[in-house]
C-alpha cells in the first residue's frame, strides 16, 4: 500500500476530504520494488449479475500522455487480440481522463488497458 498522498497521515483522512459519494470508491496497491503491476480497484456505478467480481485496468501507457499513450494501449490491445481478447470501442481522453482500452477476455470478463 502506498503512503496517502503528501499532507496527510492516512488514507482515511484522504477519503474525508473527497465528496461523500466518492469516498473509498478506488484504492491502488503497487509492487514496492516497482517490478509487478500496480493494482487499481474501483467502485463503479452499475451492477452485475453474471461475471467480473473484479474489474482490472492493466497499466500499459504508465507515464505516456496524448498521442504517445494512445498508440501504446493501442499496440497492447493488438497483441491481446491476437491472443484471443476482444476490442470493447475506445474511450477516447477528454477534459478529466486519459484514454483507456475497454476489453473483454476469452471467458467474456471485462477489463481496461489504460
Amino acid at each position: 500500500m502506498p503512503p496517502p498522498p503528501e499532507g496527510l497521515t492516512t488514507w482515511d483522512d484522504f477519503n474525508r476530504t473527497l465528496p461523500p459519494e466518492t469516498q473509498g470508491s478506488w484504492f491502488a496497491c503497487s509492487d514496492p520494488s516497482g517490478v509487478g503491476p500496480r493494482l487499481y480497484f474501483q467502485r463503479v456505478p452499475e451492477g452485475k449479475i453474471v461475471k467480473n467480481r473484479v474489474h482490472l485496468d492493466v497499466r500499459a501507457g504508465t507515464g505516456l500522455v496524448g498521442d504517445e499513450r494512445l498508440a501504446t494501449l493501442e499496440a497492447e490491445c493488438a497483441r491481446l487480440v491476437a491472443l484471443g481478447a476482444t476490442h470493447v470501442p475506445t474511450l477516447y481522453a477528454d477534459e478529466e481522463n486519459e484514454s483507456c482500452i475497454p476489453m473483454l477476455d476469452i471467458e467474456g470478463n471485462e477489463f481496461c488497458i489504460d
